[in-house]
């Protein structure tokens, strides 16, 4: 029985050390090459709705169910996702902001932000590819 539960928490511990960091990712083709972690905050907050350097920029989240997205907001904004809508239906109300654009997955967050260079997003760093390039790792 012991051995069983230590096998068991052995298996844990290897595959949370396998979890992936999320990383904040704009296209492969746009000239941002690094983001603070503030700066993001304030991009998918609605707070600025440009790029350093004055470039338009469009945040694109992943579905409201997906861990990752409430991985991401609790790191780079430090809300949950109640807050999160709390301050989005305040905002939206009150005619102040528009939340970001949500996708279904990955997949269609990558090719809505390869497609073009004003486009940020959030994904595992397992998952990076030729099409964008991180500019955030968080832990």
């Amino acid at each position: 029985m012991l051995r069983a539960i230590c096998a068991g928490a052995a298996l844990a511990l290897c595959a949370s050390a396998g979890h992936a960091e999320l990383v904040v990712v704009v296209s492969a083709k746009s000239p941002v090459s690094t983001l603070s972690a503030d700066e993001v905050a304030d991009i998918y907050l609605g707070r600025t709705s440009q790029l350093p350097g004055g470039a338009r920029v469009v945040p694109i989240d992943l579905a409201d169910d997906a861990d990752r997205r409430a991985s991401f907001y609790r790191i780079v904004c430090g809300k949950s996702a109640a807050q999160l809508r709390a301050y989005w239906s305040k905002l939206v109300f009150t005619g102040s902001g528009q939340p970001p654009r949500e996708v279904a997955d990955t997949e269609a967050l990558k090719k809505l932000i390869a497609s073009g260079t004003n486009a940020i997003g959030y994904i595992d760093s397992g998952q990076l590819d030729a099409s964008v390039k991180a500019v955030l790792t968080l832990h």
